[in-house]
């Protein structure tokens, strides 16, 4: 249920996103917020390239607490429409990884310790 619900929220629920931001571009802007998921092109800087039990956030540059406040700031003061939904789109992804190391860390105690998140506020 863990993978159907991160794929879900990665390529299904930002097509509410699309639609509630713009509906008669919501395709277009579907298509926008799907480009977004090449922010995890900064996964290939990692190794293991892919590892299950790792929780992104924090851990790749792109997903870095520092990139998630800009992201936060691009919503919030960037005024360009199309900008404002890559911002969003980035946001949201980051969310939908939150969500996943959430999930994992309810089920790995030792990958939450070693996470890069635990590491911030300890």
């Amino acid at each position: 249920m863990q993978t159907f619900t991160h794929y879900f929220l990665h390529f299904i629920a930002i097509g509410a996103i699309a639609w509630f931001y713009d509906r008669k571009n919501w395709k277009k802007n579907w298509l926008i917020l799907l480009a977004t998921m090449a922010v995890d092109l900064d996964h290939v800087f990692a190794d293991p390239l892919f590892d299950p039990m790792r929780c992104g956030i924090g851990y790749h540059p792109l997903h870095s607490h520092f990139a998630i406040i800009g992201y936060v700031l691009g919503v919030l003061f960037i005024k360009n429409k199309l900008l404002k939904l890559i911002f969003i789109g980035l946001l949201f992804h980051m969310l939908t990884d939150f969500i996943d190391c959430l999930w994992m860390f309810s089920k790995c105690g030792e990958c939450y310790t070693s996470s890069e998140i635990y590491n911030s506020f300890n």
